[in-house]
């Protein structure tokens, strides 16, 4: 799999960032963050972003799941330094959202994610609420 666009990778571009501290267990025989334990730190971030930007607030008769999810591993994430991430809205649909985020440690980029999150009514997917689009617009991935 090809490397991710180098424009993704600059923290600069992402208006919510986070700080997670790995923790011992994430580690695999290497004494790296395994790839569970990334997936569990950019889901947390992803929930982080989430809830700064106040969509559930906004759409609290909506859930949201996750339908697609990519990560693209580039460097290792050593122990115990934590990592910074960066989440920033990609595009908006009809019902779904597309969230990157980056991770880095020490200012280099180690991992990058891409995933569509999907609104989901009583009934199913659902239309995203017209002010989303308004209220996003703060959280869109910088130029």
């Amino acid at each position: 799999m090809a490397k991710p666009d180098p424009a993704l990778l600059d923290l600069s571009r992402y208006p919510f960032t986070c700080m997670i501290e790995p923790r011992f267990g994430d580690l695999d025989v290497n004494m790296h963050v395994n790839n569970v334990a990334m997936a569990g730190i950019i889901e947390d971030a992803r929930v982080r972003f989430s809830l700064r930007t106040g969509y559930a607030a906004m759409m609290p008769d909506i859930a949201t799941m996750v339908a697609s999810m990519a990560i693209e591993y580039i460097g290792e994430t050593g122990y115990p330094d934590p990592v910074e991430v960066g989440c920033a809205l990609e595009g908006i649909g009809r019902s779904s959202q597309q969230i990157v985020q980056v991770v880095t440690q020490h200012g280099k980029p180690l991992v990058f994610a891409r995933t569509i999150v999907v609104t989901v009514g009583p009934d199913g997917p659902c239309a995203l609420p017209d002010a989303f689009a308004v209220a996003a617009e703060p959280w869109m991935l910088r130029p």
